[in-house]
Parts: structure tokens; sequence; C-alpha cells
């Protein structure tokens, strides 16, 4: 089992490296209008955007952050397949300009363009963020009644093309199968709150490189990964920063392409992929370990489970996870021209969980140049 992963630093507004309708999944996250932080970001791609801020033109200053986002939703309304989904985790943005303090909807901003497009929008997740913060409130404290709401969630929101997927050769199929989840997975993955996710920090300050605070945690594409997609497809972050969606699709036995404007962030992958074999055979590790001592409770409760998961050699509550397979990482290789190919462990019949565990633990964590002559082709 091999996928390929392509890092291109451009525009995402014009993915020229795409085909149309090539993608199976989108999950990225945009900068955020009308976050300070990404001011200078919009403005070097709209100088127009910073004359409407130092005139105090919000409204026009939100308008135009988005049409630069608009151009990007475009991209991907094109390349995207038809059934496939798109995953955009966007927050609101507070701000006070000229003494005015007022709310910045931008998922519902995107949820608009998004419409105008031709998607179907879906029921969306409120991921709710953890706060350190000793003082949650803003404005004026206990004082009615210019006291304000704190915000201490984002969106995920989830479009899909066109028509569900259908699929129906029996590759496919046999994929889609693999790629099942545990049944007590999907009760947790598919409610609309999420608390469990913890933002990872991450910064850069070398060579221009914009900061970067709170972007989503690992898990956050590993999740909305297996949920949307199967081994196998092609997935796409047209905003790829520090590499955390790539990173996810490699973990996961999926193909991907990222796009990044700025090149300082290629470091930032390039430093994070020796580690990611030892990182998913992890996830793996845990994954199988919280379903051994779900099927523990459960049995406890209600006694046996009637399916059995013939590659784990374990019980499962529904006979759709009987083929379900975490295929291990074994290996990464780096190409040129920004490719990658990263080789997993193919499943086997009756493989008990022991076993894989310990083949886990063996798993090649080194990053290595494919032989002479042998050269990565994603397209």
């Amino acid at each position: 089992m091999e996928t390929h992963h392509q890092l291109i630093i451009g525009d995402a507004a014009a993915m020229k490296a795409l085909d149309d309708k090539c993608v199976d999944l989108v999950v990225t996250s945009p900068p955020y209008p009308m976050i300070e932080m990404w001011d200078a970001l919009f403005e070097g791609c709209n100088r127009k955007i910073g004359q409407a801020l130092k005139t105090n033109d919000t409204g026009a200053a939100f308008e135009l952050m988005h049409a630069v986002l608009d151009a990007v939703w475009r991209e991907v309304h094109r390349v995207v397949k038809p059934g496939g989904v798109v995953c955009i985790n966007i927050g609101d943005a507070t701000r006070t300009i000229d003494g005015r303090f007022r709310l910045y909807a931008n998922h519902a901003r995107i949820i608009a363009t998004f419409i105008a497009l031709g998607f179907d929008q879906l029921p969306a997740v409120i991921w709710r963020k953890p706060t350190n913060a000793p003082n949650k409130f803003m404005g004026s404290g206990m004082l009615p009644p210019s006291a304000y709401v704190t915000l201490e969630h984002e969106y995920i929101l989830i479009f899909r093309k066109g028509a569900k997927r259908e699929f129906n050769r029996p590759k496919e199929k046999a994929r889609r199968r693999q790629s099942a989840y545990f049944w007590e997975e999907r009760n947790a993955w598919f409610s609309d709150v999420w608390y469990d996710l913890v933002g990872t920090p991450q910064s850069m300050k070398r060579n221009g490189a914009r900061d970067r605070s709170a972007a989503f945690p690992f898990e956050l594409p590993y999740r909305l990964i297996h949920m949307f997609s199967i081994q196998g497809d092609m997935v796409l972050d047209p905003f790829l920063g520090t590499g955390t969606t790539m990173l996810a699709a490699m973990a996961t036995g999926r193909c991907s392409t990222g796009y990044e404007i700025e090149p300082a962030f290629k470091t930032s992958l390039l430093q994070q992929l020796p580690d990611l074999p030892a990182m998913a055979n992890e996830m793996v590790e845990r994954r199988l370990a919280r379903h051994t001592e779900f099927v523990r409770e459960r049995r406890q409760r209600k006694g046996d489970l009637k399916h059995h998961n013939h590659v784990y050699d374990m019980p499962v509550i529904t006979r759709q996870e009987v083929d379900l397979f975490l295929a291990p990482v074994r290996a990464i290789q780096l190409a040129d021209d920004d490719c990658f190919k990263v080789v997993l462990a193919p499943p086997g019949p009756s493989i008990p969980a022991e076993k894989e565990r310990n083949e886990n633990a063996t798993a090649e964590t080194t990053l290595r140049k494919p032989a002479k002559g042998h050269q990565l082709k994603m397209f």
C-alpha cells in the first residue's frame, strides 16, 4: 500500500497543478478575516483592504478579505469531484474599530459563498475550544448593558458537491469497508459539538513567515479524513500552513496535495516528517486500545458483541466494522519537486491485535530518499 503527497508553493486561487474533479475531500482552515494577525496577509493580496481599515470602513474591509478567499473557494469547486466533501475550520472575529465593538460572522459569509457556488451545506460541527484565561468576560464586566459574550468556539463547516457519492466498483467497495471506523468512534465524531480537541500552538518567525497561534490540532483533520473519505482518496488543503492536514492524510492512508503561499512553511513540514510513522502508529495503538476497553465495558453491561473484526480478531458492534483496518505507516520517501511517498502495511487475514501492535513498534521512522533514478510522480 502506497500513498502519494505533494506540497505546492503557490496561490490556491489558481491551482493549475490540479485537474478538474480530481479531489475527494478538502480539509482546511483559511486565514480569518478581521482577525488582526491576518491583516498584513490580506493587505498583500489587495491594497484596498489596508485603505479600508485605515478609514475605519469595516464593512468594506470584511467583504474585500472574503473576496480573497472567494477566489480559492471557486477553485475548490472546480477541483472537487461530484459527491466530494469540503470541511472548513473557521472562527468568527470580534474587533473594536473606531471605538465600536462588533462581531464579524466569517462562518456565515463562507456559507453564503458555498451555497452560491452550488454546494449543499451539511450539518456543521462546533469546536468548543478550551481556554486558560482567568477572566472570560469582555466589555463592562458585571455592569449591564455593555458586557459581551465571549467567543469560545469555532466552526467546522461541511459542504458536499452535488449528490451523495456512490461506490459501484468492487475495489472501491472493499476500500470503503476497510476505511470504516468503530461504532463508538462514530458516536463521538458525528456529534455536533467537539469538546475534546486542544489547539496546537505553532509559530514561525523566520524569513518573513507569518506567526500562527492555536492552529488546529492533528486530531481535527485526522477525524475529518476518516469521516468523509476512504483509503486511497485524494485530500486537498488549499491553505496548508505547517502541514497538519497533509500529515493526517499520510497517517490515514490517503493521498494529499497542499497549497501554501509562504515558502518558509515547507521547512516546518519537512521537520515533522521523520516523526510521522511513530505518531501515526501511536494513533492506531490508542484507537485499538480504546476499542478494547470499550468491548470490555460493553460486555460487562450487555454481554457479548454480535460481530467480529477478522483483521484484529476482536469483537465489534456492527457488521460494517468487520473489515476495518488501520494501516500502520512503514516508511516515508522524499522525492524531488516536493513529492513524498508513504508506504503502509497491507491488510491481512486474521492478524491478531497484539501481533499488529508489535509490528507497529518496528515501523521505520526515518525520512529517506528513494533509490537513485527513482522519481515519484503524483499526477
